[in-house]
């Protein structure tokens, strides 16, 4: 089991996968479509605001994307660059749609925060860094927008340590900012990269020379300012700033800070090479065995994501796995850990998008898409070897709950299928009240907007049209036993015992009041926020305290 595979060990080394993360229209998905464009997969980067006469994003595929220029599923993309092969998770920014993104941080080694230059560290992003805290995932820092009017970056840096609580070390510093940007300095070799004028698909040249060197002796007063400033700045960073280490970054300690603008590719070439310096392969991934290394023999990888409908066409279903060890061969059979049952493996893609091509091999940190007809399920381990389980994925409590309703009853098959699709994928939740004779199923997200995306699809994939009746509860919290010890617990009137779609038993309640009297009433029991989790995780994707 703990045999060592050269070759895998060859390629782990050249891997690089990682999410990205922010508040919405900080630029993530801007940032990831440049990235795409210097990687050589794109000729045109997309335009993210959906209007009909550009292009929509690479990664945002579906048409409710498409329509309202928001990320609303995580997306897998893929690109060479300089002998490394990247694996670029591209998350949802809306808050509604954080269940997918945390399931996507799992399948992750790194991250990349995108802040926002005027705006700072918003909510949102600060929500997810609390994720990446918590798994223990080292984060990288792009602060965007710098040719736009926006705070000191002293201000930013001070902002990300107070509310973030990691050290920020930048490594490369901007020329002036908002209109009077120039150009970003390299502070470990103070090289100055003067931008000329560049397009928004085209990286543009850049002028490099030392910042010693720089003269402002023809330039007007303002310019000479800005350079004077840039000076004091940088030499300010190098005898007060923190150096960069690489094990306290691996710790998440420190953040390596890059400034630049993705919109006008000012920087991202810079932070694109400083990001593959810095991030780090593919590691060892806990599991009920103990620590599994990338570089055994033994095939391992797990499922974070289902699809249903990436091509319309074929009305399938594809089940993304992470591969966390071992080497993947297409026709492999595999073993699935919480069936025992043995699959053969004959139908893998290589994603990119909505695009996907076949795959006939791939190795640790890659994320492949297997075609399922319905055996996987979030979470799954599939391996070869001796069976073993990767950690769980979570389940939050949601905070908006409904019951959808089929306007037409010669669609109710075609709708039962497309909510059954829909949860497979994680996109809701689905609560039982198992004492009604004839109870409807209780639909529940982590935000409103999912109920749209759901209604959307069911639709525009299932033909499907559903009116929405809205429920008065605000959480659920899941406790140990079973069903019938929950209907002995003392709770307010307005509560309601409850079943998820695995069978464990849960409570739903009106308000953060209900709970507190639920705790207080029962001192013995656990009312917990997130199904799934370690004890002393805490809430990050609910507005509890913890989070925020």
């Amino acid at each position: 089991m703990n045999s060592i595979d050269p070759q895998v060990q060859r390629e782990v080394l050249r891997r690089r996968t990682f999410a990205i993360i922010s508040h919405p229209d900080a630029g993530k998905t801007t940032l990831t479509e440049k990235m795409l464009l210097f990687g050589g997969c794109i000729d045109v980067a997309g335009a993210v605001r959906g209007r009909k006469t550009q292009r929509s994003a690479t990664s945002d595929w579906m048409e409710l994307e498409k329509q309202r220029g928001i990320s609303v599923s995580s997306t897998v993309l893929t690109f060479e660059f300089e002998g490394k092969r990247v694996n670029l998770l591209d998350t949802p920014g809306h808050h509604d749609f954080s269940e997918d993104t945390y399931r996507t941080l799992m399948a992750a080694d790194c991250a990349v925060m995108v802040i926002d230059l005027a705006k700072g560290v918003e909510a949102q992003t600060e929500k997810l860094f609390r994720v990446c805290a918590m798994r223990r995932i080292p984060v990288l820092t792009f602060v965007n927008k710098v040719d736009r009017p926006g705070q000191e970056p002293l201000q930013i840096l001070a902002e990300i340590e107070s509310k973030l609580g990691i050290e920020p070390v930048p490594q490369n510093w901007p020329l002036g900012f908002g209109p009077d940007f120039r150009g970003l300095v390299d502070l470990a070799t103070e090289r100055v990269h003067l931008f000329g004028e560049q397009t928004r698909d085209r990286r543009g040249e850049t002028q490099t020379i030392d910042l010693a060197e720089l003269s402002d002796q023809d330039e007007n007063a303002l310019q000479a300012s800005i350079l004077s400033q840039a000076r004091e700045e940088v030499e300010l960073l190098a005898t007060a700033g923190t150096t960069l280490d690489r094990e306290r970054f691996l710790a998440g300690e420190i953040s390596p800070v890059f400034f630049g603008s993705a919109l006008t590719n000012w920087g991202v070439e810079h932070f694109l090479r400083g990001f593959l310096e810095l991030c780090p392969p593919p590691r060892a991934r806990q599991s009920d065995r103990g620590a599994i290394e990338p570089s055994r023999a033994e095939f391992a990888g797990f499922v974070f994501k289902i699809q249903a409908n990436l091509d319309p066409r074929h009305r399938d279903r594809v089940a993304f796995v992470r591969i966390c060890a071992g080497r993947f061969e297409r026709e492999m059979e595999v073993m699935h850990s919480r069936t025992e049952k043995k699959l053969r493996l004959r139908r893998a893609h290589r994603v990119f998008g909505q695009e996907r091509e076949t795959m006939d091999e791939a190795f640790p940190g890659d994320i492949i898409g297997l075609v399922n007809p319905g055996e996987f399920r979030l979470g799954d381990t599939i391996c070869t070897g001796e069976p073993i389980n990767f950690e769980p994925l979570p389940q939050f409590s949601p905070e908006f709950f409904a019951i959808l309703r089929c306007r037409e009853t010669l669609r109710r098959k075609q709708f039962s299928r497309g909510l059954e699709q829909l949860l497979e994928e994680g996109a809701i939740q689905m609560f039982t009240d198992s004492r009604a004779a004839r109870s409807e199923p209780i639909l529940a997200a982590v935000g409103e907007l999912q109920f749209d995306v759901v209604r959307f699809r069911l639709e525009s994939e299932y033909n499907t049209q559903t009116d929405i009746q809205w429920l008065p509860f605000k959480m659920a919290r899941w406790i140990e036993g079973d069903v019938e010890d929950a209907r002995r617990l003392t709770l307010p009137y307005s509560s309601r015992v409850v079943k998820d779609q695995d069978g464990s038993p849960a409570v739903l309640f009106q308000s953060l009041w209900d709970t507190e009297y639920a705790q207080r009433e029962n001192p013995g029991v656990r009312f917990e926020e997130a199904r799934g989790l370690k004890q002393e995780s805490p809430s990050v994707l609910t507005d509890g305290s913890s989070a925020d």
